[in-house]
C-alpha cells in the first residue's frame, strides 16, 4: 500500500537526513585520510563522528515532522537548544556566536543581518537544507521558499540563501520519479535560483564534462573558502552525474577535497532521494543518530 503524502514527505526527509549524515561523516574522515581509495570497505572502523552539517539538519528534520513547514522562530530555538548541547560539533566561530546569543533569548532577525558586516553567505544554510527538498518534493516553488526561510535564520545574505535553495529544489526534483541527470539536472534546479554568483557558477557547471573534476574544482570551487558560492555549484554537479549511485557519488565528491564534509553532506541529501539505497556500510559505520 502507498504511503499517504504527509507520511511520503516526512520519509523523504528522513531518508534525506540519513544521506546527509552518513556524506558527513564520510566527508569528515578525509581532512585526516587520503580519498585515493577505491572503496569504502577499507576505511575505519565505525562510528564514524559526524558533525555540525548533521546537528543542524536534525533541527530541521524536527520542526518539518513538527510543524509541517519551516516556523523560523521554532527553527531558531531548535538550532540554539541542540547548539547548547553540543557545541562542539565543528561549528564555525560565527555560528557559534549567534546561536548563544539565541540560545541566550536574543532575536535572530536582529542578529542575523549584522553578521560579517551585510548578513552570513557562507555554505551553512546549503549544508543542512536537503531535507526540505525531500519533504516539499512534489512542489518546487515551496521547497525554494521553504529553504529560503530555514537558512533567513543565520544566513541573511542573498548567497547564502540562494545556495539554500538550489540544494533544496535539487533534492526535491531527486526524490521525483525520474530526475534528469548532468546538465538537465542542473538546468531543471536553475529556475528557481535568484540572481547570484552561485546561480552562474551553475551555468558554468552546465558546461563542465561529467569526468572533468580537476575542471570543476578549478572553475567552481569545493568549499574552500567556506562560502555558498564555492561549494553548491560544484556538489550540484557533482550530485547531477551520480543521481543513481549513493557511494560513488560521495567518492567523486570528496576527491575535489575542499570542505569535504560539507560537500558530501550536500551530495549525500541529494543522492539519497534518487539511488536505489544508500549502503549498509555507511549507515553502520556513522555514528548512531538520536532517536
Amino acid at each position: 500500500m502507498d504511503m499517504d503524502k504527509p507520511d511520503l514527505a516526512v520519509a523523504n526527509a528522513m531518508r534525506s537526513l540519513e544521506g546527509l549524515s552518513a556524506g558527513d561523516a564520510f566527508g569528515e574522515l578525509f581532512f585526516h585520510l587520503s580519498p585515493r581509495r577505491t572503496s569504502a570497505a577499507g576505511l575505519p572502523p565505525g562510528p564514524w563522528p559526524w558533525t555540525d552539517d548533521t546537528h543542524m539538519a536534525l533541527s530541521v528534520v524536527e520542526i518539518l515532522k513538527t510543524r509541517g513547514r519551516i516556523d523560523q522562530d521554532a527553527l531558531a530555538r531548535a538550532f540554539a537548544r541542540r547548539f547548547s548541547q553540543e557545541p562542539d560539533r565543528g561549528y564555525g566561530g560565527g555560528s557559534r556566536r549567534l546561536l548563544g546569543q539565541i540560545a541566550g533569548g536574543a532575536d535572530w532577525r536582529k542578529l542575523s543581518p549584522r553578521m560579517f558586516g551585510g548578513g552570513s553567505y557562507g555554505n551553512g544554510a546549503a549544508m543542512r537544507v536537503a531535507p526540505v527538498g525531500g519533504y516539499f518534493f512534489e512542489d518546487l516553488e515551496r521547497a525554494a521558499r521553504e529553504a529560503q526561510a530555514s537558512a533567513e535564520i543565520t544566513h541573511a545574505h542573498p548567497e547564502g540563501q540562494a545556495g539554500a535553495i538550489a540544494v533544496a529544489v535539487a533534492a526535491a526534483i531527486a526524490a521525483s520519479q525520474r530526475p534528469p541527470a548532468g546538465s538537465g539536472f542542473l538546468e531543471a534546479v536553475l529556475p528557481f535560483v535568484p540572481g547570484s554568483v552561485t546561480k552562474e557558477r551553475m551555468w558554468q557547471a552546465m558546461l563542465i564534462a561529467s569526468d572533468d573534476l580537476l575542471g570543476a574544482v578549478k572553475q567552481l570551487g569545493t568549499g574552500s573558502d567556506v562560502s555558498a558560492q564555492d561549494t553548491v555549484p560544484f556538489c550540484l554537479w557533482s550530485a547531477s552525474y551520480h543521481l543513481h549511485d549513493f557511494e560513488a557519488a560521495l567518492w567523486w565528491t570528496v576527491r575535489g577535497m575542499g570542505d569535504r564534509d560539507t560537500t558530501c553532506a550536500i551530495v549525500g541529501g541529494i543522492v539519497a532521494l534518487s539511488a536505489p539505497e544508500i549502503p549498509p556500510l555507511f549507515l553502520e559505520r556513522r555514528e548512531p543518530l538520536p532517536v
